[in-house]
């Protein structure tokens, strides 16, 4: 006679058999996790000791443990930690693509990204140059998003020349984004992407951690703000080599895309999509 309900429904395993496996899921920087239970959602923006931390849309950032309790797409996940990589698996990238090993050089696209100074270059081709010279991107500074419609009257974004530019500041109604939104409205806009991160310079979007400090200083308005900076975290500031020097020190503090902010990482990574388009 067949038994439905089993020889012996004491016996060891049966709460496993009746529960349906949470998948574990190895954290990645910039995976977007939901806390079960909670309204909190955010990405994953740092992970050490145990812990995850994570960053919502207003850039506020809390720590939680790994393991259950998270959400991805809706389906609950237990969060582990990084994945080692395997011996032989691709190497990595400052920006944290697979490296491409002996790479032919490929001839620069009349497409390009455009920033503002040579600051904002010097950082984006410390974290993203592997990944732009695969692709044939070169980055140009503007000295100043003023210089812009200049440029676009002087050679046109076209279909095959599009123009990726990453703003300081811009935040709403600042005059930076009074620019953009002029520019986007223009003729030039079919083949033009103005994207920007909020704080006033570059500097700031390299985070406190990366330089052992707690955060960047306050500066009050109408100082100049790299002087500023320089002074209050008592480093040398009177004259441009001081300046220089310090902006060496702040770059040197980057080793990878994990010590950037992610309102800037994000917005890198969508100007090389846009020119890089076909």
């Amino acid at each position: 006679m067949d038994d439905r309900y089993g020889a012996d429904v004491l016996a060891a395993g049966w709460r496993e058999r009746r529960s349906t496996p949470v998948p574990r899921v190895p954290v990645e920087l910039g995976m977007v996790v939901e806390l079960a239970g909670d309204d909190w959602c955010g990405a994953v923006t740092d992970v050490r000791s145990g812990t995850v931390e994570l960053e919502d849309r207003h850039g506020r950032r809390r720590q939680f443990p790994l393991g259950p309790g998270f959400m991805i797409d809706g389906a609950l996940v237990q969060l582990d930690p990084p994945a080692r990589e395997k011996p032989g698996a691709p190497g990595r990238t400052a920006s944290g693509s697979f490296a491409v090993a002996d790479a032919p050089a490929r001839t620069a696209r009349a497409s390009r990204i455009l920033v503002e100074g040579r600051h904002d270059a010097e950082l984006v081709e410390k974290v993203w140059g592997d990944d732009l010279r695969v692709e044939g991107v070169v980055v140009e500074y503007l000295e100043g998003i003023d210089h812009l419609p200049a440029l676009l009257e002087s050679e046109p974004p076209t279909a095959r020349r599009r123009y990726g530019v990453l703003v300081d500041h811009l935040v709403p109604g600042s005059k930076e984004t009074r620019a953009a939104e002029a520019l986007a409205r223009s003729r030039h806009g079919a083949y033009l992407l103005i994207v920007g991160h909020p704080w006033v310079d570059v500097w700031q979007c390299v985070t406190p951690r990366a330089l052992g400090i707690t955060a960047w200083p306050d500066v009050p308005r109408g100082q100049d703000w790299k002087t500023g900076v320089c002074r209050a975290l008592g480093w040398p500031s009177e004259t441009p080599a001081d300046r220089a020097r310090a902006w060496r020190r702040v770059l040197g503090a980057v080793s990878s895309y994990r010590d950037l902010e992610p309102a800037l990482l994000g917005r890198v990574e969508e100007l090389i999509d846009f020119v890089t388009a076909e």
